[in-house]
């Protein structure tokens, strides 16, 4: 596959193989007709020949290449499967499309220093697990790094200290960045500012530019609600202090954080279900 893709990238190899869609063809012929040297154009014959994507035969003083479909036909099969994976409903190029649209419209509005301050994010979770179940997750280090990332990042470093003035420290990396070779796809830092265990938790925290200032304040206050089925959790996210430079971060909120929780419900349900067996 990577021979027959490599002999088919060339421009040169591509119009030979055009030309011989049409019809087999010889050497000299297809020389001409590309407007090449014959022993470039042998040279490039041979090359597809070797990659499969054709065969010659010499008839008399000739040699006749044709080309061979059935290489070609599976090579579209697969490009197309990828264009299927790619392309498939909730996939992550779907999420990625929906960033870059959100990305654009948020970078048009940042025109000056405090452009997104008071903007508000709400969500709302309904979790299979009692309150204090909950609380575990939100506020244990161990437990917070199974979720406080959606799912194509992980956990590098993490500091929660659940007590008011304490640290808040999350940095992450792409999830297949295991040798910690590529750069730090983000890091924040902040303080806890309330805490009553199993019933509200508050934090303020700044994602940090790449040369260490903040690009933003986000003010984050979940509230816990017992229910009959577990926990209703509401998480209202608030900005101050936005700077031109924090749209990219901005506009990965609503995505982004709302992932994380869905993956949240996720550990939780899985954590309850195995409980119960």
């Amino acid at each position: 596959m990577d021979a027959r893709i490599a002999a088919l990238a060339d421009p040169a190899r591509w119009r030979l193989v055009e030309l011989l869609a049409e019809r087999p063809r010889s050497v000299g012929v297809l020389a001409q007709l590309a407007e090449a040297r014959q022993p470039q154009t042998t040279k490039h014959l041979q090359t597809l020949e070797r990659a499969g994507v054709v065969t010659s035969e010499r008839t008399g003083q000739r040699r006749v290449y044709a080309l061979q479909s059935d290489p070609l036909r599976r090579l579209a099969a697969a490009l197309s499967q990828l264009a299927d994976t790619a392309d498939q409903v909730g996939g992550a190029r779907e999420s990625f499309d929906r960033h870059r649209v959100t990305v654009n419209a948020e970078r048009l509005a940042a025109d000056e220093t405090g452009w997104a301050d008071g903007r508000a994010f709400r969500f709302v979770r309904s979790l299979p697990a009692a309150a204090d179940q909950v609380w575990r997750y939100l506020t244990e280090v161990d437990l917070l790094a199974q979720w406080w990332v959606p799912e194509d990042l992980r956990v590098s470093e993490l500091v929660f200290e659940a007590r008011p003035g304490g640290r808040v420290v999350l940095e992450y990396r792409d999830v297949e960045d295991s040798d910690g070779s590529d750069v730090v796809a983000g890091r924040s830092e902040g303080v806890v500012t309330d805490v009553r265990a199993g019933e509200h938790l508050a934090y303020r925290n700044s994602p940090l530019l790449p040369h260490g200032s903040t690009a933003f304040t986000a003010h984050t206050d979940y509230a816990l609600r017992p229910t009959d089925a577990g926990t209703e959790l509401e998480v209202e996210l608030r900005i101050t202090d936005s700077t031109i430079q924090s749209a990219d971060f901005i506009a990965g909120i609503e995505l982004g954080f709302g992932q994380s929780l869905d993956k949240l419900a996720a550990t939780i349900a899985a954590h309850t279900t195995r409980s119960t067996k």
